[in-house]
C-alpha cells in the first residue's frame, strides 16, 4: 500500500455525486456566479425603467452589483480504511465510506440553509381553524402579492406538516418522497413539497420560498490520505466549505409553531 498513489479526484466526485444527489440545499437554492478564494459571489442586475413615449428616448445606466459571502461554513470528515489502493482500484467499493460523509455533510448544509430561510422576518398569519394545507395555499397568496414568480417555488415540510397534510382529504395521498427530498407527485397550490427533518429541528414549520431567494455555494477544499501511525490503516479526510445568505427577502415566507 502507498497513499502515494491516492487519487482524491475519484474521492471527492463521489463524495460531491452523492451530497447533491441527497441535499435539499441543491434543489431549493440559487447557485453562485462563480467561486473567488473563500468567497462565493453572486449578481444582482439593476432595475430597467419602463417610461411613457413622448417622442424622444432616455438612456438608463444599468449595473451589476455582487453579493460576496465568505464560505464560514467548515466541516471534515476523516476515516479509516484498511487499503487506500484496494477500495481505489475496486471503484464501486468507494461508495460505502463516503456515504456516511455525505449524508452528515447533507444535513450540515440544509440545516444551514433552512435556518437562514427562517431568519426571515415573512411571516404567514394563521387563522384558528388554519392546517397545513391551508397555510401553505396563504404562504402562496403572500408571494403572488410580491409578483413572485410561480414557478420554482418550493414549500419546505417536516414530519409533523407532513402527518397533517395525510390527515387533510385534499392532499394526495399518492406521492414518493425521492432521495433529495422533493415530494415527487404532491404539491399545493402549484407549489412543490419537500420534505426535511432539518427544518426547525424538527418542529413544526413551514417555509415556502422561490429557488432565487436564497444564494448557497459549497466546495470541498482539500481531500487526502496518510498512513496513520497508531493503527493499521490508512486515512482519508477532507475538508467541506460552505456559505449561504438570503438575496430576495420578500420571496421567502414561514410558518413556525410557537
Amino acid at each position: 500500500m502507498s497513499v502515494t498513489n491516492f487519487i482524491g479526484a475519484i474521492w471527492e466526485a463521489r463524495l460531491l455525486a452523492k451530497f447533491h444527489e441527497k441535499a435539499i440545499s441543491e434543489a431549493i437554492t440559487t447557485k453562485p456566479e462563480k467561486i473567488e478564494g473563500n468567497k462565493i459571489i453572486f449578481n444582482n442586475v439593476s432595475d430597467v425603467a419602463v417610461k411613457d413615449y413622448k417622442g424622444s428616448v432616455a438612456w438608463d445606466d444599468l449595473d451589476t452589483s455582487k453579493v460576496e459571502l465568505s464560505m464560514d461554513i467548515k466541516k471534515y470528515f476523516a476515516f479509516k480504511v484498511d487499503d487506500v489502493d484496494k477500495v481505489q482500484a475496486a471503484g464501486e467499493l468507494i461508495d460505502p465510506h463516503v456515504e456516511e460523509a455525505a449524508a452528515t455533510l447533507q444535513e450540515t448544509m440544509d440545516s444551514a440553509v433552512l435556518t437562514e430561510a427562517l431568519l426571515t422576518t415573512n411571516v404567514v398569519t394563521k387563522a384558528s381553524t388554519d392546517v397545513a394545507y391551508d397555510l401553505i395555499v396563504k404562504s402562496n397568496t403572500a408571494l403572488n402579492k410580491k409578483k413572485v414568480p410561480k414557478a420554482n417555488r418550493f414549500s419546505v415540510i417536516n414530519s409533523e406538516v407532513l402527518e397533517e397534510l395525510n390527515l387533510d382529504a385534499r392532499f394526495t395521498k399518492e406521492y414518493t418522497i425521492l432521495e433529495n427530498g422533493v415530494i415527487e407527485g404532491a404539491n399545493v397550490n402549484g407549489t412543490q413539497l419537500v420534505f426535511s427533518e432539518e427544518l426547525n429541528a424538527g418542529g413544526y414549520a413551514i417555509v415556502t420560498l422561490h429557488k432565487t431567494a436564497i444564494g448557497f455555494g459549497t466546495q470541498l477544499e482539500e481531500t487526502e490520505a496518510m498512513r496513520l501511525e497508531t493503527s493499521f490503516a490508512d486515512g482519508v479526510r477532507g475538508l467541506a466549505v460552505a456559505g449561504t445568505k438570503t438575496l430576495r427577502p420578500n420571496a421567502v415566507v414561514k410558518f413556525v409553531k410557537p
